[in-house]
């Protein structure tokens, strides 16, 4: 069966199963090599990457619906995730699809939920699902590499806006880092959210006082110099400032 009669097949399923017009867009940003990475797959459908989106069933809660579909499209459970946009532009899907006529079910207006989620990639083990040929971490700086279908780049950029705003009121780092991580390591990967160099001893006084993290009584071995403390997120208050916030930031 090729792309094209897998697509006929499944509109046809989808018309039963699925709300019509709403779906949902999840950006999951992992770190890695102290650069952002975004997961993506490749439909094998036009050989364009996307979003591992899909849509809400009839009987089921949007976020319920979310979780659902990371799970069966990418293989990927546990995410914390949180709506940040909604994108509603007229023929965003419309012309990605415009080899079907108009009564395909994935040719019609959809508006699209954003949800932003932060994973660390070397948790995961990718699931491609049976209408792509890959489902991959890709780096941020390697995007304009790849051809992106419909609006999903611009689904991204906000995301990375999003996450840039997030910064000073909500914690980061649980879902990226490894579970033991420096101060240095904590640095560069708000460094790399944002962009641009922070001041070591600011940054150091600012992430102490907020109360998220733990020192352990261990280092990090193995360098030239001398050896830096280990830190891990200390779980119940770090949650607590998913919550409420963050104070003194």
């Amino acid at each position: 069966m090729d792309s094209k009669q897998q697509i006929l097949l499944r509109s046809d399923e989808a018309k039963g199963i699925y709300l019509s017009h709403i779906s949902a867009d999840p950006v999951i940003f992992g770190f890695d090599d102290n650069r952002l990475k975004v997961l993506m797959l490749q439909l094998n459908y036009r050989q364009k990457w996307l979003l591992p989106g899909g849509y809400v069933r009839k009987d089921e809660d949007m976020d319920d619906a979310v979780v659902r579909i990371l799970r069966e499209r990418a293989g990927i459970s546990d995410a914390y995730l949180e709506e940040f946009g909604v994108f509603g532009k007229k023929d965003r899907s419309e012309f990605f699809f415009e080899d079907f006529d108009d009564t395909l079910f994935h040719k019609q207006r959809f508006i699209s939920i954003g949800y932003l989620a932060l994973y660390n990639p070397s948790n995961t083990t990718l699931v491609k699902d049976d209408i792509s040929n890959a489902c991959d971490w890709i780096f941020l700086d390697e995007l304009d590499n790849i051809d992106i279908a419909m609006d999903h780049r611009e689904i991204i950029d906000k995301a990375l806006l999003t996450l840039r705003e997030r910064i000073s009121i909500k914690p980061i780092g649980y879902n990226l880092l490894p579970e033991k991580f420096t101060l240095s390591e904590l640095q560069k990967l708000y460094e790399t959210i944002l962009g641009k160099e922070l001041n070591r001893g600011n940054f150091y006084r600012k992430i102490k006082n907020l109360g998220i993290l733990k020192k352990l009584d261990e280092q990090r071995r193995g360098g030239a110099h001398k050896a830096p403390d280990l830190y891990s997120f200390d779980e119940q208050n770090y949650n607590k400032a998913l919550e409420n916030g963050l104070n003194n930031w």
